[in-house]
């Protein structure tokens, strides 16, 4: 974290918002709804039925919450709405103690689970894990690692493996612990096969988002690895 100077940061943020301003705008006229005063100190009842067995949630307060506060920070790329939707659904569903995610590029996943549980109060570690300086990747952010998230301590921002050092963190938590995983790596079938595999050896009840698993023919040249690795672990 200590490698961003002032002067740095504020470009990277100033390039951001403007980016991203148009999001903010659109959805600003298009959803004229608001919400009303006060409604800031007002948890809402974010999920349904909590002990049936179906994954269930309240869209209309989820969808109001993307709207409103996820996509004027980091719009609907790489991320459109369906999954941002699912993204704070989890978070809210489930739960969970701690969110480990790797692939942190410039922090929108980071950034979209700390905007989560913040609004919605849930007492969650978030940590996320992307690839060290050195090692050479189409994807890789060097100097804009992180940079949505870099100032908020609530997002702890790690160098490595993103598998091996979440469950190393994991393996030093005396506590009980019901983590969410976002996998959103390299997205070869090897890569996310082991991911998959470890994960569920170790905590076989975790909660797990895989990333880009629409099912595409190996003609499109892209993107199958994840569909095929989770189809083996969730048939």
């Amino acid at each position: 974290m200590g490698i961003y100077s002032p002067r740095i940061r504020e470009t990277l943020r100033t390039t951001h918002a403007r980016k991203t301003m148009i999001n903010g705008k659109i959805f600003s006229h298009c959803f004229k709804k608001r919400r009303k005063k006060g409604a800031e100190n007002h948890i809402p009842i974010r999920f349904v039925n909590e002990h049936c067995s179906e994954f269930e949630v309240d869209n209309w307060i989820i969808s109001d919450f993307v709207i409103h506060d996820i996509v004027p920070v980091v719009g609907v790329h790489p991320f459109p709405l369906n999954e941002l939707m699912l993204m704070v659904a989890a978070v809210c569903r489930f739960n969970p103690t701690h969110v480990f995610e790797w692939g942190t590029h410039i922090g929108k996943s980071a950034r979209i689970f700390y905007e989560t549980i913040t609004h919605f109060r849930i007492n969650t570690q978030i940590h996320s894990v992307d690839l060290p300086e050195e090692v050479n990747h189409v994807e890789h952010p060097h100097d804009q690692r992180g940079m949505l998230v870099v100032e908020i301590p609530e997002v702890r921002l790690h160098l490595g493996d993103g598998l091996t050092t979440s469950l190393d963190i994991l393996s030093r938590v005396s506590a009980s612990v019901d983590p969410l995983f976002f996998l959103d790596g390299d997205h070869s079938y090897e890569s996310v096969r082991r991911e998959l595999e470890a994960i569920l050896a170790r905590f076989p009840r975790a909660a797990i988002l895989v990333h880009d698993t629409f099912y595409q023919a190996k003609e499109s040249g892209y993107n199958i690895g994840p569909y095929k690795a989770n189809s083996r672990y969730s048939a």
